[in-house]
């Protein structure tokens, strides 16, 4: 037999009477509705709040990326030999 409960005005509990593993998923899932809940009421009353610092993550990923484009580039024959010939034309004095 379930039962519905209001906890905090208006989360509700539903209290279960199912045995075994049937009653440990079910009990599973009550404690993740309500940290859903709980979530989703602090994301809704502080929606800024840590804004700043997933900015920095992004640029961060973003900055890591283009270094291993760049370094696997400059790691390229080709580029080595176009660096090689600019700094040799660049050194010579003729």
């Amino acid at each position: 037999m379930n039962e519905l409960t209001a906890i905090n005005g208006d989360v509700l509990a539903i209290r279960h009477s199912f045995g075994g593993a049937v009653g440990d998923w079910a009990a599973r899932a009550q404690r993740a509705a309500v940290m859903l809940d709980a979530r989703w009421r602090t994301l809704a009353t502080e929606p800024e709040e840590g804004a700043a610092t997933a900015e920095y993550a992004v640029v961060l990923v973003a900055a890591t990326g283009f270094a291993a484009i760049l370094v696997a580039l400059l790691k390229s024959d080709t580029i080595k030999t176009l660096l090689t010939n600019i700094v040799k034309k660049a050194l010579s004095v003729a």
